[in-house]
């Protein structure tokens, strides 16, 4: 019976005895470790992209220079006149990002001075919207307000498509682009300006 005493009193000290160790001592939790195993560097955007044998960086780079140029060249900009992009057709077999392309040939006609850009079909809600807000929310005083119905026009419309034609053996792909750009009078519907880019990729299977 005393043994059995002493062990119960033996086990409520040493239980006692570690509370107050733990208490007196900080925790430390571990931390989780991250380990990247991959190293990541920065390259020449400009760089020619051959990673694979489809669209690529270096693709959308050759066709906006090419329409940019083409266009810069043309006397249909002669007046500096007001365009809007309308859209690109993809009839690829692959997903390509037409938006980025004419984003692309946007900024370098813009910063040439030549031309000026209104707001495209799915940029237009974001402008009326803006309208509505200074005009009809009543926060706004009258002196410096946007005006409703003094928007400009553009007078062409800038559009296109691009196709591809896939062609593969047991050694060898060869994947061919073309990027078709049109320039509408948008009273008209005449056809101002029209140019096209081809590529070609053959890669080793």
């Amino acid at each position: 019976m005393k043994k059995s005493v002493l062990s119960s009193f033996s086990l409520c000290g040493a239980l006692i005895a570690s509370s107050m160790l733990l208490a007196g001592c900080p925790t430390t939790l571990s931390q989780p470790t991250v380990k990247f195993s991959r190293q990541v560097s920065y390259g020449d955007a400009k760089a020619v992209e051959t990673v694979t044998n489809e669209f690529g960086s270096t693709d959308l780079q050759m066709i906006a220079e090419k329409m940019v140029g083409s266009l810069l060249e043309d006397p249909v900009l002669a007046n500096r006149p007001t365009l809007t992009l309308s859209a690109v057709r993809n009839k690829t077999s692959e997903y390509i990002d037409t938006k980025s392309i004419m984003n692309s040939i946007q900024t370098a006609l813009v910063k040439s001075r030549k031309v000026r850009f209104t707001r495209s079909a799915d940029e237009m809600q974001a402008g009326v919207d803006e309208l509505q807000r200074q005009n009809q929310s009543g926060l706004y005083k009258s002196a410096g307000r946007a005006k409703v119905g003094n928007m400009t026009a553009a007078k062409y419309s800038l559009e296109g498509e691009i196709v591809s034609i896939v062609k593969q053996s047991a050694t060898t792909k060869d994947v061919f682009y073309k990027m078709t750009l049109k320039l509408y009078d948008v009273e008209e519907g005449s056809i101002e300006w029209q140019d096209e880019k081809e590529i070609r990729k053959t890669s080793a299977r």
